[in-house]
């Protein structure tokens, strides 16, 4: 089974005014140059922040996060992988910041992995990320899941998302159309299921020309008028 792009766009179209207020509507992914120029302190930030988002109340993440950056030090990899399990263990006594110690002792572990994936490849994360291919986002999904910390299931796409790399997003509403279209017949979560995923996004932003975070929204739409 497949989509029909047309009648995507016409489906989602329809809940806007005009032409640009749907355009405006869409999340935009930042270009691969713009990818490469944030600094890698940024990477783990977005990292850290995705993993205290998990379960919790994104806004209230979201509202606490420059007392995270301040209690961090701006998260520079090379600072935070020499952070002690004992240094780690303070942090629960600073009530500006949330104290959840299992995701406290990811920032360390996360800090190796950028320090890691820039010693493997010979360039910085940001580049890494910037030049890994949308027709194999899942793939970097795996990698993030298997390499990094805490960030497997929702929250590989959702650090994509915040660091803006075009990925898509499997919220409720975009596997409801999924199955309603015939292409899963339940949520994915094996391997397989996830590369059909990917390949019907593939064939879609092949026929549309539109990045994945544009075609995820859109799928949301089709079911969902308030999304």
């Amino acid at each position: 089974m497949t989509l029909d792009y047309r009648w995507l766009y016409d489906t989602a179209r329809k809940r806007f005014e005009s032409d640009e207020a749907m355009e405006a509507f869409l999340p935009e992914a930042l270009t691969p140059d713009e990818l490469k120029q944030k600094g890698d302190d940024r990477y783990l930030s977005a990292m850290s922040q995705r993993v205290f988002q998990a379960g919790m109340q994104h806004s209230m993440v979201d509202a606490k996060w420059p007392a995270f950056e301040e209690a961090f030090w701006g998260f520079e990899p090379e600072k935070m992988v020499l952070l002690s399990p004992e240094q780690i263990e303070g942090y629960m006594k600073n009530d500006r910041i949330i104290r959840h110690l299992t995701k406290l002792r990811t920032i360390p572990k996360n800090a190796r992995f950028i320090l890691d994936i820039r010693q493997e490849k010979g360039c910085s994360f940001g580049e890494f990320i910037a030049s890994w291919p949308s027709a194999d986002i899942i793939g970097l999904w795996r990698l993030l899941a298997k390499r990094g910390a805490r960030l497997g299931g929702r929250s590989a796409a959702g650090f994509l998302r915040l660091v803006g790399k075009d990925t898509f997003l499997l919220t409720s509403d975009v596997v409801a159309r999924l199955i309603a279209a015939g292409i899963i017949d339940q949520a994915p979560t094996s391997q397989r299921d996830l590369q059909v995923v990917q390949d019907a996004f593939n064939e879609l932003q092949q026929e549309s020309g539109r990045p994945l975070s544009h075609l995820s929204a859109m799928l949301s739409l089709s079911i969902n008028p308030r999304f």
